[in-house]
C-alpha cells in the first residue's frame, strides 16, 4: 500500500513536478524555439534542436499534441525548447499552441528564436550569427509572373493594396497585420554587446566558398557577429535578382531604417504569434529575440548562375551547415545563460531598459 503513491509520484512527478510553482504551473524563463530537426533530438545528425537539447540537458519531455513537436525542458524548467516545423504557417500554429497551453506561464518568459538562414553577401559571411533588429514578411503580396510584369516594373511582387511595386505612400496598417516586426531596441543592443566577440566556428570549406565573392567584402570576411533584418518568406527563394527583391523589399516596409542581411522561413509566423498571445495577456512580446546565422549565401558568386548555386546549398549539406548550427548555440547560449542567472535583475526589467 505504500508503495503505491510512491510509484505515482516517481512516474508522474517527474514529468510534472520539477519546474512547476506552487500552483502546478511551469514559468520558463526562456524558451528557445528552433524550426526544423534532422532526425532524432540527440545522438545524430544535427538540426537546429539538437544541440540546444544535449549541451542545455533538455532532458524532461512534456507532450504538446498540438504543435508540430513536445516540448523539451532542463530539470528546473527554467529553460525549455520547441521545434516549430518549417514555414510560416507551421512556425504560428506551434507558438498559439504553446503559448495558450495552461500548463504554463510565460508572463515573463524571454523567447529566444535560433536558427540558420541564407545571407546576403553585401553584408555578412557564412558561418556569421545576425540578431534581428527587424522582421520582415516575404509572403503577404500581389504577384505577377516576372515573363507578364510592364516593362517599366523591377519585379512582378507588389505591396498588398497598391497596383505596382514599392508604390507610395505606403500603407502603414502593416504594422498591424504582421508585415513588419521592429525587435526590442534595448533588448537586441543589449544581446549583440554581451556576444559580440564570440569565436565563431571557421574552416577550409568556407573560406574556399568566400573567395569566390569577389567584389562583396564582408562576404570574404571570417565570420562574426552583427545585427540586420530578417526577411520571412516560405518559398525558399535565391539569386542576385531576387536578393535586390529582398532589399527593396525591406526597405520599403522599414521606411529605409532597415537593412536586409538574412532569410528565413519562420519569424513573421512566430512574431505573429506572439503579438497575439500578448494581447490576451500570456506573454511579453517585447521579450523576443531573433537569432540567425548562416549557412549560405542567397545568391551566386560572380560568374556563377542562381541555379548552379542553389543546387548545391541543400538541407545538410549548406556551405556552412554545422557551422551555422555551432553559431545559433554558441551566440544563443550567452543570453539564455545570462537572463536565468539574473533572473531577479530581469523578469521584472528587459536588459538594456532596466535602468530606464
Amino acid at each position: 500500500m505504500t508503495l503505491r503513491p510512491l510509484l505515482i509520484c516517481t512516474l508522474l512527478g517527474c514529468l510534472f513536478s520539477i519546474g512547476r510553482a506552487a500552483d502546478g504551473l511551469i514559468r520558463p524563463k526562456v524558451v528557445v524555439v528552433t524550426m526544423f530537426e534532422a532526425g532524432a533530438d540527440t545522438g545524430d545528425t544535427p538540426g537546429e534542436f539538437q544541440f540546444w537539447v544535449e549541451r542545455e540537458h533538455l532532458d524532461r519531455v512534456i507532450p504538446l499534441p498540438a504543435a508540430y513537436h513536445d516540448v523539451r525542458a532542463n530539470a528546473d524548467g527554467s529553460v525549455i525548447g520547441i521545434v516549430t516545423g518549417e514555414g510560416n504557417t507551421n512556425a504560428a500554429a506551434t507558438i498559439m499552441a504553446l503559448g495558450s497551453d495552461p500548463r504554463f506561464d510565460f508572463r515573463q518568459s524571454y523567447w529566444l528564436v535560433a536558427g540558420i538562414a541564407g545571407v546576403d553577401p553585401a553584408d555578412a559571411s557564412i558561418g556569421s550569427a545576425v540578431w534581428a533588429d527587424y522582421v520582415v514578411d516575404g509572403d503577404l503580396a500581389h504577384e505577377i509572373d516576372a515573363r507578364e510584369i510592364p516593362a517599366d516594373w523591377p519585379v512582378g511582387y507588389v505591396p498588398l493594396g497598391k497596383s505596382r511595386p514599392y508604390q507610395q505612400p505606403r500603407s502603414k496598417d502593416e504594422y498591424a497585420s504582421g508585415q513588419i516586426y521592429q525587435l526590442d531596441p534595448g533588448l537586441v543592443q543589449w544581446a549583440f554587446a554581451l556576444t559580440r566577440d564570440t569565436p565563431l566556428v571557421d574552416n577550409d570549406k568556407m573560406a574556399a566558398r568566400r573567395a569566390t565573392y569577389t567584389g562583396s567584402p564582408n562576404a570574404q570576411r571570417p565570420p562574426f557577429v552583427l545585427i540586420g533584418a530578417n526577411l520571412a518568406a516560405s518559398t525558399y527563394w535565391h539569386g542576385k535578382l531576387l536578393n535586390q527583391w529582398a532589399n527593396a523589399w525591406v526597405s520599403y516596409y522599414s521606411d529605409s531604417q532597415a537593412n536586409y542581411v538574412t532569410t528565413a522561413m519562420e519569424d513573421s509566423g512566430t512574431l505573429r504569434s506572439l503579438t497575439n498571445l500578448g494581447r490576451a495577456g500570456r506573454v511579453d512580446p517585447r521579450r523576443a529575440l531573433v537569432l540567425r546565422t548562416a549557412s549560405n549565401y542567397d545568391m551566386q558568386w560572380p560568374g556563377a548562375t542562381a541555379a548552379e548555386s542553389m543546387s548545391g546549398e541543400q538541407l545538410g549539406v549548406y556551405s556552412a551547415y554545422i557551422p551555422s548550427l555551432e553559431a545559433a548555440y554558441r551566440v544563443g547560449s550567452p543570453v539564455v545563460h545570462a537572463l536565468v542567472k539574473d533572473w531577479d535583475r530581469y523578469a521584472d526589467h528587459l536588459p538594456g531598459t532596466a535602468s530606464k
